[in-house]
């Protein structure tokens, strides 16, 4: 048998897991992937800058407006003619690399971007015009493009037409992004924006990361460790605390108490197995009486039966017939209860297989009562009958034929000094509804719940029933539930009870 994990280790394990994996994920994102990020980032802040150009092209103070939106985006802008003229350019001249680049340069983009449809991306651009050699040194680090041209005259790449660098190697430090757009302004002309932006090396900054990312994973790790054990064994407390009650009540201590302390659920399992407890200790209890209320009734008839037995084999002239007749009486009580008892246990267990036919069930309840009258009129009890016609009904005439029969015996068992009992037959519609009426002393309304249940008497003094087993109403629940029939009583103390079932007719 595999061996079983306990649910604090679980907890802990996968605490654990899921802090290196968020660990992991953030070791990739800020190392292997910074740089993609980076530049992502940096060409929508070019496309972005462009789309407000574009929005405020037309606006007087043009020059104030780029220069705003250069700076909130960091990146250096010019607006320009078809000529390659520029007229707006952000920054101070020397700051914005758009302005070194020559006008036959600009012209010649302007161009291709007409034909790439008004709008050109070039990546790690740089104009080999611009005389870099010629400059003193402080100059030619201030003019955006030197790192590529520096870079470029390194590794000998050969120019293109753009003088662009699109397969350039790591070794180049840094690199940019140049974007020429053509839009056409309110009077009809068509307008250049050009955006250019230095993309910065990350080189640096990745490594500087690595070491705050070593920091920051070992606090990490320690606080996942000290917050999962702390979880773990936060949330396993109630349910170990819960298991180690069940297995006092699985030894049949059922006064014990579930505490469910903290989470909704565990709450909810602990009113269960508390309301289970109490259950269990109720059936206990009534197993026990039922015990000892069977064992009166088997004893009474065995008692008679051997007395009377005795009394014919050891006295002459007391093989009587009367004699007789008390032997057979009691064996046939004894053969009866045996027989109530099994039909209880295989209605419980759901194996009783239930024959439904049609059938008259008024004709059924007149057997019924002609049967119980016959044993019973002696003793001064009446059964009176009430019904307006007659009554066809789909179910188990024999199960159905019992509901009726243990019905009125319970009635008759407990309709104290008046012993008149009233069956009533009442047609509703599709409905027939059957009630058996005695003018005892009725039930408590607090007890009313509980006189269908297995093994419950209202009367704790154990009464033998003058007909029957007295175990009548546990047969009846299950059968009336098999059939799925309503049933239930009616009762009130001093009064008298009607028991009532209902089933659809034909």
């Amino acid at each position: 048998m595999k061996r079983k994990i306990r649910i604090k280790w679980k907890i802990f394990i996968y605490m654990l897991a899921f802090t290196g994996a968020m660990i992991a994920l953030l070791w990739i994102i800020q190392t292997v992937y910074l740089e993609d990020f980076y530049k992502v980032i940096k060409m929508n802040e070019v496309d972005n800058a462009i789309e407000n150009v574009k929005s405020v092209i037309d606006d007087e103070d043009l020059e104030t407006a780029i220069e705003t939106i250069a700076s909130n985006y960091d990146i250096s802008l010019a607006i320009g003619r078809e000529n390659g003229v520029v007229t707006d350019l952000s920054g101070e001249d020397n700051e914005n690399y758009i302005g070194f680049i020559s006008v036959a340069k600009r012209e010649e983009l302007i161009k291709d971007a007409k034909r790439n449809n008004n709008e050109l991306t070039i990546r790690d651009f740089y104009d080999s015009s611009i005389k870099y050699e010629e400059m003193p040194t402080e100059d030619r680090h201030n003019i955006p493009g030197y790192e590529f041209y520096e870079s470029y005259n390194k590794l000998k790449k050969p120019n293109n037409r753009y003088d662009s660098m699109p397969n350039m190697p790591m070794q180049i430090e840094t690199s940019s992004v140049l974007k020429i757009e053509i839009v056409e302004n309110a009077k009809g002309n068509n307008v250049c924006i050009f955006a250019y932006s230095i993309i910065s090396p990350v080189g640096a900054t990745v490594q500087t990361l690595r070491i705050q990312l070593i920091c920051v994973s070992v606090i990490m790790i320690v606080l996942a460790f000290a917050l999962a054990l702390f979880i773990a064994l936060r949330v396993s407390r109630p349910i170990v605390n819960i298991n180690s009650t069940a297995k006092k009540m699985a030894k049949g201590k059922y006064d014990v108490v579930f505490k469910g302390d903290g989470y909704l659920e565990v709450a909810e399992l602990a009113e269960t197995l508390n309301y289970t407890a109490v259950e269990l200790g109720k059936t206990e209890a009534l197993q026990r009486e039922l015990i000892a209320n069977v064992s009166h009734d088997l004893r009474t008839p065995l008692t008679m039966i051997t007395a009377y037995s005795e009394v014919m084999r050891d006295i002459p002239g007391e093989n009587t017939p009367e004699n007789t007749q008390v032997i057979i009486d009691e064996a046939a009580r004894l053969s009866l209860l045996v027989n109530d008892l099994l039909d209880i246990s295989k209605l419980q267990a759901g194996v009783s297989q239930f024959d439904m036919k049609e059938y008259n069930l008024t004709e059924s309840i007149r057997s019924v009562i002609d049967r119980i009258q016959k044993l019973v009129q002696n003793e001064g009890y009446k059964i009176n009958f009430v019904s307006n016609k007659e009554v066809y009904v789909k179910a188990d005439e024999y199960k159905i034929y019992q509901v009726i029969y243990n019905l009125v015996n319970n009635a008759i068992t407990y309709s104290g000094e008046n012993k008149t009992i009233t069956v009533q037959q009442i047609n509703q519609g599709s409905i027939v509804r059957i009630e058996v009426i005695d003018k005892g002393k009725g039930i408590a309304k607090d007890q009313l719940h509980n006189v269908w249940d297995r093994y419950y008497k209202v009367d704790k003094n154990h009464k033998r029933a003058i007909s029957g087993t007295g175990l009548g109403l546990s047969i009846v629940k299950n059968i009336l539930s098999g059939h799925n029939a309503k049933y239930g009583v009616i009762s009130e103390e001093n009064k008298g009870s009607t028991f009532w079932f209902e089933l659809k007719t034909l």
